[in-house]
């Protein structure tokens, strides 16, 4: 029985990891495919913010995913300091929203 249990755990585990690097995958494409890498990184920071704090920012904020597609689309200054993000009207509302998503489901900087 143990043994049964251990197993079950650990398909458990490997589909939530696949998942895991499946949405990793899926977001590093969509920040190839938008430019978005010229100033962002998922675990450093280049110009913008790191995209682990911005998932650390908004964790539990039902609306940030709402929020940060906007963000993306219509750029903004403050947040994360001096700097300025220029508007990104060349991302198309499906791909920020799902750029938003993604992000959000990153585990957060610690």
């Amino acid at each position: 029985m143990r043994r049964f249990i251990a197993l079950l755990l650990l398909s458990s585990l490997a589909g939530v990891s696949q998942a895991i690097a499946e949405d990793a995958e899926q977001l590093n494409g969509l920040l190839l495919k938008n430019q978005c890498l010229s100033c962002h990184l998922i675990d450093k920071r280049k110009y913008g913010p790191i995209l682990r704090e911005v998932a650390a920012a908004y964790a539990g904020d039902t609306s940030a995913a709402a929020t940060l597609a906007a963000k993306i689309k219509s750029g903004g200054t403050g947040v994360w300091g001096e700097d300025i993000m220029p508007p990104q009207p060349h991302v198309s509302d499906a791909d920020a929203k799902q750029i938003a998503t993604l992000i959000l489901s990153l585990e957060p900087k610690k």
